[in-house]
């Protein structure tokens, strides 16, 4: 299983140093390393190329909104080690989703979520949702906080027709994020991991944008 797992994602990283280059993606800064341990990873949500950006450095199967599916390459990317679609809108699917992310937890998968929810354009992350945490505290996983951002507004997803938002943001010569993996949390309460990894990201994202010229900088 692991070797298994060890190819789908070299593959991937493969695909991903040909894709990103493509679609105009820069790395600014980059900062932190994955952890050692199995983890779950919790990264704020900025735009739904997000987790084509955050699995050139991570090896984790990604749990992704259902309309995911419909994007071109970023889709192809997901698929070659593993997507977790959930629908936002149905609580059995969001209560299967947790228990694959248990189940692949315990199997030695790393997991990559998005505890917002959503994507988000405001300066700070949205509250982030319990779940995911509450099953990290339970199963005494460790998670790990990433913070990921964008340079300019224009590259943040929040207009409605996603496939429409793809090709307005790629359309550019460029893009350009940061991104940083924070250290380990581990605890059996789960409102202490979910506000640890939240004032981590925050506090992140606010250093990101200094000197950067950023917009929100520029307010």
């Amino acid at each position: 299983m692991k070797d298994t797992k060890a190819r789908a994602y070299k593959l991937r990283r493969i695909y991903l140093n040909f894709c990103l280059p493509i679609l105009g993606v820069r790395i600014d800064a980059f900062k932190g390393k994955p952890s050692d341990k199995t983890a779950l990873y919790v990264c704020n949500h900025r735009s739904f190329s997000d987790p084509i950006i955050v699995c050139k450095f991570i090896d984790a199967n990604v749990i992704a909104k259902a309309e995911v599916a419909d994007l071109p390459l970023i889709h192809t990317g997901a698929k070659l080690t593993g997507v977790t679609y959930v629908k936002r809108e149905d609580v059995n699917s969001r209560k299967s989703t947790r228990k694959t992310l248990v189940k692949l937890l315990m199997d030695d998968i790393n997991v990559l979520v998005y505890p917002e929810g959503t994507t988000s354009g405001e300066e700070k992350t949205l509250e982030y949702r319990m779940g995911s945490f509450k099953e990290a505290a339970e199963n005494n996983f460790v998670v790990v906080p990433i913070a990921l951002e964008y340079k300019k507004q224009r590259d943040l997803w929040v207009a409605n027709g996603l496939v429409a938002q793809f090709f307005k943001q790629y359309s550019k010569l460029s893009t350009h994020v940061k991104m940083e993996i924070g250290g380990e949390y581990s605890s059996n309460d789960p409102e202490y991991l979910r506000d640890a990894c939240m004032n981590w990201t925050n506090e992140a994202i606010e250093k990101m944008h200094q000197g950067w010229g950023s917009f929100f900088d520029e307010k």
